[in-house]
């Protein structure tokens, strides 16, 4: 049985977009069944967590008497093992690319785009900063457009890269830049329709639903 270590409590905001939704998503789309353990600050800066995961961050997944880090690290993992990988050496290749290019050289500047609304806005110096980040975030947009307009999905059948790819380009969605791209649209509203999108989503907001209402 997998075990995924994940917050006990976020802030509003933050609900639906705690990385766990990764993993949650990769096991719905396999149908494999997972628990879930829930850890808060005092947990994540004991020894015995910081030797799990020396950041004290999630998500952390627990397989058998692995413990992995780091949600690229864990679809990475659970691509081989759950078939959430391509079959073709070639595509099995794009795969693992597009996994790692959309934490590398995409979500830190969708990221840091975001950011400027979610944690400074009204901020003296946003609005001088904001032109800048928003042409890098177009400028991968592009990129993403050119790429996408070829094929269905980033390696021609879905895989873990479309899941962390998908994940990230939810950082736009309140932005308005994305409909700017069709391609790159139409990719994302392919990978959100999916079930199990879906059903990953369902169980992060009742986890932290739950919470609230007990506190």
């Amino acid at each position: 049985m997998y075990t995924l270590v994940t917050l006990r409590s976020v802030p509003d905001f933050a609900v639906g977009y705690v990385r766990d939704l990764r993993v949650r998503w990769a096991m719905e789309e396999a149908g494999q069944p997972y628990s879930v353990k829930t850890i808060g600050p005092d947990e994540q800066i004991s020894s015995t967590y910081r030797q799990q995961q020396p950041f004290g961050q999630v998500p952390l997944l627990l397989d058998g008497e692995q413990s992995i880090f780091e949600s690229g690290a864990i679809l990475r993992h659970l691509g081989d093992k759950l078939g959430l990988m391509p079959s073709g050496e070639r595509e099995r290749q794009l795969a693992e690319m597009w996994l790692y290019a959309a934490l590398n050289s995409v979500e830190p500047y969708f990221g840091a785009f975001a950011e400027l609304d979610v944690f400074h806005a009204g901020e003296a110096w946003v609005e001088a900063r904001r032109p800048g980040l928003e042409a890098m975030a177009k400028r991968r947009l592009g990129d993403l457009e050119g790429w996408l307009s070829g094929c269905e999905y980033l390696a021609g059948t879905f895989s873990v890269a479309d899941i962390m790819m998908s994940t990230v380009l939810r950082l736009l969605e309140s932005s308005g830049l994305m409909e700017q791209f069709p391609a790159v649209s139409a990719y994302q509203a392919r990978c959100m329709a999916r079930p199990a999108y879906a059903r990953a989503m369902a169980a992060q907001v009742a986890l932290y639903s739950a919470e609230k209402a007990a506190a």
